[in-house]
């Protein structure tokens, strides 16, 4: 990342939400594709072959399944990022989605990662783990609306009978971005403001 990122304190917040479930979203974030790293695409382009052998074949040529536009992103390795291609499909569901979405709702190059005895999120995009985390103008990741998440999005987060903060809800993918030694000190934080 060019910038640190850091926790915002709104990621504290007990509120009650939970994580979806793949089953049941059937991949709905996908739904929408997502912003890639200049760098994440030459890195997803580089592992073409296996990656393909996980997909449902849409194109075999890797510069297929990008857009051409770019955009600045400060947040990124590069500065600079593209979107992956968004397909027609009737399975799972009847609308456009990441190309790399697959009939069983996972995702290719989450498969891929795995298929290559490597970390799950190997090969996915940083915003991809990221979500539906956001990054703020401060370049602190929060959890800007969860009712719209709810309510219009419908993925990766569901209404809960107990409280939980996104700070524990999303420990995985905090972990995986930012380290444990500063999750845990987050955590630490977030837990004395509970008590």
């Amino acid at each position: 990342m060019n910038k640190q990122l850091t926790i915002s304190e709104k990621l504290f917040t007990l509120e009650t939400l939970q994580r979806c479930k793949l089953n049941d979203c059937r991949g709905t974030c996908c739904a929408y594709g997502v912003w890639i790293d200049l760098l994440e695409k030459e890195k997803i382009k580089a592992y073409s072959d296996i990656i393909l052998s996980c997909m449902d074949v849409v194109s075999d040529d890797p510069d297929e399944w990008f857009e051409d536009e770019m955009d600045k992103d400060p947040f990124t390795e590069s500065g600079w990022v593209v979107h992956t291609k968004l397909i027609w499909r009737k399975k799972p569901v009847k609308r456009k989605t990441c190309i790399f979405l697959r009939i069983d709702h996972k995702c290719a190059l989450q498969v891929a990662s795995e298929k290559l005895d490597k970390h799950h999120w190997f090969l996915k995009p940083f915003y991809c783990i990221l979500h539906p985390l956001d990054i703020n103008e401060g370049g602190e990741i929060t959890l800007e609306e969860p009712q719209i998440i709810l309510m219009e999005e419908k993925s990766c987060l569901r209404y809960s009978q107990q409280l939980y903060a996104p700070i524990k809800i999303f420990e995985d993918e905090l972990r995986f971005l930012l380290g444990n030694k500063y999750y845990d000190n987050m955590l630490n934080k977030a837990q004395k403001k509970w008590n």
